[in-house]
């Protein structure tokens, strides 16, 4: 299960954008890091070097490596549909994303950590696949064990006050959700110009 492990401000401070969620320190120093940091967002990039780096955003936002990403980009490809769209549809319904949506995780790493430990039932059966594609209808639920239940209402408790999206409903009680629908891209809120990431990969 490859997934990126190393500093995440730092991440977030290249980009200047919150990645992996609130960052103390982007809010605390918000230029690049490293001792030319506050003077290197004065060069120009070229159209190559900011395209790259909205495709690495939208890797990094969503906890995917560049093998994989190359592959839901070609999926999203033969798909009929405006590309860009399908790309964000495809990473936007693994299933560590989902849960994250439904409020299993407080952010996107913590819900990916939920699934490949085993807690999470989809249509009741137990899957450990954070990269499982979800589908409408498909129940997403907490499994039955103490230790499971026990992580999902921590994760419930920390995540109350989130606003869910309308694509997918929770019933709290049961620790239970479902993929009412396809998400769109309003739904979506990229932090990238997803457009630019296709440029770069049709060259």
């Amino acid at each position: 299960m490859a997934r990126y492990t190393g500093p995440k401000d730092k991440i977030s401070r290249r980009f200047l954008t919150p990645l992996f969620g609130s960052s103390r320190a982007l809010e605390r120093r918000a230029y690049p890091p490293g001792q030319h940091g506050l003077r290197a967002g004065r060069r120009k990039k070229s159209e190559y070097a900011v395209a790259l780096g909205e495709k690495q955003k939208l890797k990094f936002q969503f906890g995917v490596l560049e093998k994989q990403f190359r592959g839901y980009y070609e999926e999203a490809s033969r798909r009929r549909g405006v590309t860009g769209d399908i790309l964000l549809q495809l990473l936007e319904t693994r299933l560590d994303n989902v849960c994250y949506r439904l409020g299993f995780g407080n952010s996107r790493q913590a819900a990916r950590q939920l699934v490949g430990h085993g807690h999470v039932l989809v249509n009741g059966k137990r899957l450990n696949v954070p990269s499982y594609i979800c589908k409408p209808g498909d129940v997403i639920k907490v499994g039955g064990k103490p230790s499971s239940q026990q992580l999902g209402l921590r994760m419930l408790d920390l995540t109350q006050a989130v606003p869910m999206k309308d694509w997918v409903t929770i019933d709290r009680e049961k620790m239970e959700g479902t993929v009412a629908r396809l998400p769109e891209v309003e739904d979506i809120e990229p932090l990238v110009n997803v457009s630019l990431v296709v440029e770069l990969y049709s060259r």
